[in-house]
């Protein structure tokens, strides 16, 4: 077999597997938590897939094309499927999600790459200057932050980890925790609470009932914006913030990122290295058990 196909066909097979511990897991919903905690998150159940990939590629830099070794090309892609199925579903969702039509949104940034905020002619009429600005405020913040390319990835790792309920989970904590850090941004910037409260209930108004179902259901239908109003279910939650004082704000961890950012960079390149030397044995004796 071509070494390229049979290393794709074991990145499916194996990196599949190795991303069912996690993401089986169903955590505790925790919108509370900071943002960037939701964010790591939602991302680590992907971690040991990504490191198997690592090492696989480390294993194909030093193996002959084709591979030498017998392999039932059949047995392994029936192997594959059902993580290939997931990918196709992934991959066609997070599609769909650029192509559907946000207008219904009211208030929504939008732009994968150039972040973009546009407001309801309807409501751009009809909200006073600080309901206006407060809502300007808030997408800002999304724009900023790019969250309109952030929640389009966050919902095609949610759609990698499918079946497993944990990851919606996750998911919808993350989206409560990313809304509540940019309401606490957009106060930062000059925004009143009250007057982001009365925005978001301005637009849930407006907005039609499909888009009211979608929401209902915690904000799972793809998309590729950052919304005004996000989940419904913790709207009730959003305002009694916004009209309490303003909360401390928490300070940067930029630092710790880039610390997690690059250990983690570093295990990818280790993995790769372990691959290269201390793969060719383990994949022969992995193939020899298939064939």
């Amino acid at each position: 077999m071509e070494r390229e196909s049979l290393l794709t066909l074991l990145m499916l097979l194996l990196g599949g597997i190795a991303l069912q511990p996690l993401a089986m897991f169903a955590p505790h919903s925790n919108p509370d938590a900071a943002e960037r905690q939701a964010w790591i998150r939602l991302w680590l159940p992907l971690a040991p897939a990504l490191v198997t990939v690592a090492w696989l590629c480390g294993w194909a830099l030093r193996e002959p094309d084709p591979v030498a070794d017998r392999v039932d090309q059949w047995v392994l892609i029936g192997a594959c499927l059902p993580f290939a199925a997931v990918l196709v579903r992934a991959a066609a969702r997070a599609a769909w999600a650029l192509a559907r039509d946000p207008s219904q949104a009211g208030v929504f940034t939008a732009g994968l790459l150039r972040p973009r905020v546009t407001f309801s002619p309807f409501l751009a009429r009809t909200l006073d200057d600080a309901a206006l600005e407060a809502a300007w405020q808030h997408e800002q913040a999304h724009a900023r932050h790019r969250d309109p390319l952030r929640i389009w990835l966050a919902q095609l790792a949610t759609d990698l980890q499918w079946p497993w309920p944990g990851a919606g989970v996750r998911f919808a904590a993350w989206l409560e925790a990313l809304e509540y850090a940019r309401d606490d941004e957009a106060r930062r910037h000059g925004a009143s609470g009250e007057a982001l409260a009365a925005a978001l209930l301005a637009t849930l108004r407006h907005t039609n009932a499909l888009y009211a179902a979608h929401a209902e259901s915690g904000g799972q239908a793809m998309r590729a914006q950052a919304r005004l109003v996000g989940s419904r279910r913790a709207l009730q939650k959003r305002i009694a913030r916004l009209l309490a004082p303003m909360p401390a704000a928490q300070t940067s961890r930029a630092s710790t990122r880039t610390w997690l950012g690059a250990h983690f960079a570093l295990l990818l390149l280790v993995a790769g290295v372990l691959g290269a030397v201390y793969g060719d044995p383990i994949v022969r004796e992995l193939l020899a058990w298939i064939a």
